[in-house]
């Protein structure tokens, strides 16, 4: 009995402990996002070179913004560097691909982070699309500031373990 109850409390600790935080995007807030012309490799490569290109005057926005105005304010005086930024990217890497930048209303689809579903649909935010923007995108939250890497790859040689069962194992 003494064995059981304090499995118990070990497993109760666990859970506690990694109860993962859930991050709720606001109604009013300001998307970012980034469209791969495809999902081949160099698209998908030069996509997030733009993005780490792009990631300075992404965090000068973030640390000027603390209203949703100066944010609209601030993103769209800085469009003109954000095209140039992507422009000197893609030449850099002896691209000849085109690109769009849009803020505005864009169509986003739905989107699980961290266990929250975010539903699909327009919402107001600044959009770089890459050639035919057919790719996996990058994209998180400029306002207020709230970055959600979107990854698609999975780590390699990670080995997953259970201190539950290891715990078990160990005493048991």
């Amino acid at each position: 009995m003494k064995k059981l109850v304090i499995i118990l409390a070990i497993v109760v600790t666990i859970l506690a402990i990694n109860k993962e935080e859930k991050i709720v995007i606001p109604k009013e807030a300001i998307r970012f996002r980034v469209i791969a012309n495809s999902n081949e490799e160099q698209d998908q490569t030069l996509k997030k070179k733009v993005v780490d290109n792009l990631n300075g005057e992404i965090r000068k926005l973030t640390v000027l913004d603390n209203t949703l105005e100066n944010s609209r304010k601030n993103i769209k005086n800085k469009i003109p560097e954000f095209s140039q930024v992507v422009k000197e990217t893609l030449d850099k890497n002896q691209s000849n691909q085109s690109f769009t930048i849009n803020y505005g209303m864009n169509y986003f689809p739905e989107k699980e982070y961290k266990g929250v579903v975010y539903e699909e649909g327009e919402y107001e935010s600044l959009v770089i699309t890459l050639g035919n923007g057919l790719g996996e995108n990058f994209w998180c939250v400029l306002f207020p500031p709230l970055c959600l890497l979107d990854t698609e790859e999975e780590p390699e040689n990670v080995e997953y373990t259970s201190f539950v069962k290891e715990l078990i194992d160990k005493y048991f």
